[in-house]
């Protein structure tokens, strides 16, 4: 009977799809010049795609794990699962969250938010720019939701750290400040990629997901 009662779970494990690599909704050189082909091409085909396989093999050796009752193997194998699931997370939003026909200012709710939240949309724009800027070595500035207190929230996440995974907060919009998302055009100058960057962002994609979350 016990051996029966695994079948299921194992089998659904054996029967996981393997995670891919999304399809970009432009083209490299779609965001230019605020963000050139180059960095695009490297960061989706090289980066992105090395957190994707990566999982996909941390992912393997766990269900492995998970079979033979390994659990030192699994808490062994947690970094890994969290630095390449967080980067597969941080990146399939961040390509939404960018468009070529992006920029401007939020409307509608999400604009009333960010004024309730924020005073206005030039502060919150101010303040998460000076989380992104202040972030030390690698990481992410965020604008999540906070569904039990029902505000929007701004934060950073140290390296591939993943929002709603590490802090609770739901992703609305993620800015990627590792060095790969921006130093081939702005060399070790974050502040002018941030500057660069509100150029592109895709403010009908940020808020469909603040509309999402509060359902």
């Amino acid at each position: 009977r016990s051996s029966a009662k695994l079948v299921a779970p194992l089998g659904c494990l054996v029967s996981r799809q393997k995670h891919t690599l999304p399809d970009l909704p432009y083209d490299y050189a779609a965001l230019e010049p605020h963000i050139n082909a180059e960095i695009m091409q490297l960061h989706h085909s090289k980066h992105h795609a090395t957190y994707v396989n990566n999982l996909n093999v941390a992912e393997e050796k766990y269900k492995e794990a998970l079979a033979k009752g390994d659990v030192t193997t699994q808490v062994s194998l947690q970094p890994a699962l969290k630095f390449n699931g967080g980067g597969h997370i941080n990146h399939t939003i961040f390509w939404t969250n960018l468009s070529p026909n992006g920029g401007g200012e939020p409307k509608g709710e999400l604009m009333e938010a960010i004024k309730r939240d924020f005073g206005s949309f030039a502060n919150f724009k101010e303040k998460l720019t000076a989380v992104s800027v202040g972030v030390q070595g690698s990481g992410w500035g965020w604008l999540g939701y906070n569904k039990e207190q029902g505000r929007l929230q701004i934060a950073a996440c140290a390296n591939q750290d993943p929002l709603q995974g590490t802090t609770g907060l739901i992703p609305l919009l993620g800015i990627d400040v590792w060095e790969h998302a921006y130093y081939l055009q702005y060399k070790n100058v974050r502040p002018d990629y941030l500057k660069a960057i509100w150029n592109v962002i895709n403010w009908e994609n940020v808020a469909s997901r603040y509309a999402t979350c509060k359902k």
